[in-house]
């Protein structure tokens, strides 16, 4: 089992920067494909990055493309979202969540794919 803390979100203005991290409990986090999922209100939650176990491969959202970029440090027990250019449409709850698989290099892009969430952290951009 994996417990997930967030921490980085905060108010920005439109084409600033923000990086997220998500720290995980448990010393078996580099076995978690881990990815980000956001939140506006109003809307349903929505795919924005993941990443496999060994960070050897990635997926992000078409919407956050070339903007974001998802890492991972398993001697830290750490993944991150690094979100350049932000637009105020980026405004949203940003949960991170963990799902057990080892060696695949395979990523979810489906919310349903994880079993473990974070509490979330609120991103504000203002225009």
């Amino acid at each position: 089992q994996v417990q997930l803390v967030e921490s980085g979100g905060g108010l920005v203005q439109a084409g600033g920067s923000l990086r997220l991290s998500c720290a995980a409990s448990g010393r078996t986090f580099s076995s978690y494909a881990m990815g980000w999922f956001r939140q506006a209100p109003g809307k349903e939650r929505e795919f924005s990055a993941a990443i496999s176990w060994s960070g050897g491969s990635t997926d992000y959202a078409d919407s956050v493309k070339g903007r974001f970029t998802i890492s991972r440090d398993n001697a830290k027990n750490t993944v991150y979202l690094q979100m350049n250019s932000l637009k105020p449409e980026d405004t949203a709850v940003y949960y991170c969540a963990a799902v057990l698989a080892p060696y695949t290099d395979y990523v979810y892009a489906r919310s349903s794919d994880y079993n473990y969430w974070g509490q979330g952290t609120q991103v504000t951009v203002s225009s």
